[in-house]
């Protein structure tokens, strides 16, 4: 089961974060869809004919605020995917959050990382295979 159709994920300055985003979302695969002066577009829209998809919205707010406590976690389909994700927020402005391993306290083979973007919202990629 997919549980989410799309999310957003707010900022408060869209120019400081732009490049972040489109640099963590190549890596996991998600293409850009389009920008505007206050929002950016990732992934794939669901459609009457293909409803397998999940859709980010990073989108400018004045009302935006980092939290820790709530992130966003991404599938990553291997574990240097995860490596790739890690590497390439810090090299575009995000701030390691949990550097990229194993955390069998979820699984024995959950291999994830965390990040916080430009703003502190926190993001994650995690991949679950043994490999």
């Amino acid at each position: 089961m997919l549980l989410l159709d799309h999310v957003s994920i707010t900022v408060k300055d869209i120019d400081l974060c732009e490049k972040f985003y489109e640099e963590i979302m190549k890596v996991l695969g998600a293409e850009k869809i389009y920008a505007t002066e206050n929002a950016i577009g990732f992934g794939t829209r669901c459609s009457a004919a293909d409803d397998t998809h999940t859709y980010l919205t990073v989108i400018s707010s004045p009302h935006a605020s980092g939290d820790s406590k709530r992130h966003w976690c991404f599938k990553a389909m291997n574990r240097e995917t995860v490596l790739m994700f890690h590497r390439i927020g810090l090299q575009f402005g995000g701030m390691d959050n949990g550097s990229p391993g194993l955390r069998p306290h979820y699984h024995e083979h959950y291999f994830g990382a965390f990040l916080l973007d430009p703003e502190g919202n926190c993001l994650e990629a995690a991949c679950h295979r043994a490999v």
